[in-house]
């Protein structure tokens, strides 16, 4: 199991906070997804075997949102 945490740009609600949950639970691998607006971050649990940064960053992208790296 590996662990990151992603800060976020763009993110001003808590439906913004619910896409991009939604977003990152449906990248295969994901374990456990913790979203917030304060600060504007993403704590993911995911399955290296799987997935990887990378992806789910771009799920993030993907979403509507900017990935701050």
């Amino acid at each position: 199991m590996e662990h990151i945490e992603i800060r976020i740009d763009g993110m001003s609600c808590g439906g913004c906070v619910a896409s991009v949950t939604r977003a990152l639970q449906a990248v295969e691998g994901v374990k456990t997804v913790s979203v917030t607006l304060d600060p504007p971050l993403a704590r993911v649990d995911f399955d290296g075997a799987d997935t990887d940064a990378a992806e789910i960053e771009r799920s993030i992208e993907d979403a509507g949102y900017d990935v701050i790296r």
